[in-house]
């Protein structure tokens, strides 16, 4: 009975130490992932911030502005004025009582009216 004993016990531990080995070398594959996209992230926002900066820089108004004048005869483009746009009072606006509707008096009649038994409905029941 002790030779089983000992031969079952032998078994369990190789198989934890398998499952432990196993384990460990899962760790740390799932830990160089998660380091590999961490680099990958931050190499995604330099190169964002790289191009934010280089948007910046070709949308600088004088720099568009040259390139207005320089293909003037091209592209027909004027620089925008305050003139070209429609005034603030220009807009129909709706009126306010439009918005919000005739005014519900019902919740205020309901509440202030003392409450009455229905008129067809029998003494005993509600």
């Amino acid at each position: 009975m002790r030779p089983i004993i000992y031969v079952l016990g032998f078994l369990v531990l190789i198989g934890l130490g398998s499952w432990a080995y196993r384990e460990n070398y899962a760790t740390q594959n799932a830990l160089r992932q998660v380091s590999d996209l961490q680099n990958e992230i931050a190499l995604l926002r330099e190169s964002l911030a790289v191009q934010r900066a280089e948007w910046a820089y070709l949308n600088r108004p004088d720099r568009l502005r040259e390139l207005v004048t320089l293909n003037f005869d091209r592209l027909g483009l004027f620089p925008m004025e305050p003139t070209q746009f429609g005034a603030a009072s220009d807009i129909a606006y709706p009126a306010p009582d439009a918005l919000l509707g005739p005014p519900d008096t019902s919740l205020e009649q309901g509440l202030s009216a003392p409450a009455q038994p229905a008129a067809d409905a029998p003494e005993g029941q509600p």
